[in-house]
């Protein structure tokens, strides 16, 4: 079976179709050649945004255009909140965040009987399930990074977001198999993992045995000695002062997503985020008092229903306060299904948009800050691509780095950072 693969969203969709494209290609199958016609088109959705679920049906309509006698399976979070939407599209197989593995099996087994079978729907509540589904940890397509999921699902249930209802509670990868799959990672040669989940600061509160995120971390650095690791987007409320003692002691890279949203108690407390802006500012000064020159990073949603403008005005005074590497910043899109969505207060397209572009030059100017920063600075950069003669990576901040030269596709070298170019940083390796 000819497949195409297309994947809308966050890195754990990312990770989670790349490890179904190892399960097929472990059963013979093979992704389709640019020109060729595929026998499956797999689109794995997102439901995060309205735009998100736009974008999920421009998609799927687009490939089936592309390929018109190819079986169509849609599965991932908008096929769960959306399902009726999703299957008067003509899905073939429609199944939402659960059971990816029987997803596969679905698939395989309607283009084997295509033509002669009835479409195939597998839709489970996602807050009756039990137990964390291990898929096959690995690296994205031509990344020399691995990625380990070891969470999923959400108890938070933030004003604007659908995902807890399309993932369900939270569920963790057991302390065991964390340290085994970081094993396996590293025997595999990976140099970094990264540790992804839907909410990762949330991890073993399901296992109800006293565990936290540190105690995931420190048993992914005993399975992987020589990997340094990299952390997922945290919630601010797990950093505690206990979390940053230990994690000191591991080989964690300088980066940290803090998840933020705003920078304004009153519009914190209608998001129904659980901190206020003097605990997330504290967090910022503890990483940064033990991880001296860290990346601090983070998301903002601006014009979020009844912001004012005085509002929006302590957010971007608390930003700059912040100092962050990089923000992702995003007009609030209204998502039917939740609570913010039927709110007072909303705010118009253009005004949204409007404050995202001011945020957004706040949050350039700062990267250049920090990048400048790096300058006269050794960093070690594993290396992912090469072209005209240069050969590009991350360094352990997660800034792009550059160097003249070949280097080989996950090799590890120390590089002295002599300048910045756009968002990137160059250098020469020692």
């Amino acid at each position: 079976m000819k497949y195409i693969i297309a994947t809308l969203g966050c890195k754990v969709n990312q990770y989670e179709s790349e490890a179904m494209e190892q399960i097929l290609q472990s059963h013979g199958h093979t992704p389709c050649a640019e020109g060729e016609s595929a026998d499956a088109v797999i689109v794995n959705t997102c439901a995060v945004t309205a735009e998100g679920a736009r974008k999920a049906r421009q998609t799927v309509r687009r490939l089936r255009r592309e390929n018109p006698l190819a079986l169509t399976a849609l599965c991932g979070c908008w096929s769960q909140v959306d399902a009726a939407e999703a299957a008067a599209l003509g899905a073939d197989v429609l199944f939402g965040t659960g059971d990816r593995q029987g997803f596969v099996r679905a698939v395989e087994t309607a283009a084997a009987e295509r033509g002669a079978g009835e479409s195939v729907t597998k839709l489970d509540d996602p807050f009756r399930r039990t137990g964390f589904e291990e898929l096959p940890a690995g690296a994205y397509a031509g990344h020399a990074r691995a990625y380990l999921k070891i969470q999923d699902g959400c108890d938070n249930f933030c004003t604007y977001c659908i995902i807890p209802y399309a993932r369900g509670r939270v569920l963790s990868l057991p302390e065991d198999r964390c340290a085994a799959e970081a094993t396996s990672l590293a025997a595999q040669g990976y140099k970094e993992i990264v540790v992804t989940g839907i909410e990762i600061a949330s991890w073993g509160k399901d296992l109800k045995n006293g565990k936290t995120l540190i105690d995931a971390l420190e048993a992914v650095a005993a399975g992987a000695p020589g990997a340094r690791i990299r952390l997922g987007s945290l919630e601010p409320t797990v950093v505690t002062d206990t979390f940053v003692e230990r994690l000191k002691k591991l080989n964690v890279c300088p980066h940290f997503h803090l998840s933020m949203q705003s920078g304004c108690d009153e519009t914190l407390a209608r998001m129904r985020r659980k901190y206020t802006t003097a605990e997330f500012f504290a967090v910022t000064e503890r990483l940064r008092a033990a991880f001296p020159g860290c990346a601090l990073t983070t998301d903002l949603i601006t014009g979020f229903p009844g912001e004012t403008e005085e509002e929006f005005s302590q957010t971007l005074a608390f930003i700059e306060k912040c100092a962050f590497a990089q923000m992702h910043v995003f007009p609030y899109s209204i998502r039917p299904g939740t609570k913010a969505a039927d709110m007072p207060g909303q705010i118009e397209k253009s005004e949204k948009a409007a404050r995202a572009a001011r945020a957004a030059r706040a949050a350039e100017r700062m990267q250049r800050e920090y990048l400048t920063s790096c300058v006269g600075k050794t960093l070690e950069v594993i290396f992912e691509t090469e072209s005209d003669g240069e050969s590009r990576g991350h360094a352990e901040n997660y800034t792009e780095t550059a160097v003249p030269g070949n280097m080989p596709h996950g090799v590890v070298r120390k590089v002295k950072i002599t300048g910045v170019r756009g968002e990137m940083l160059v250098g020469t390796a020692l």
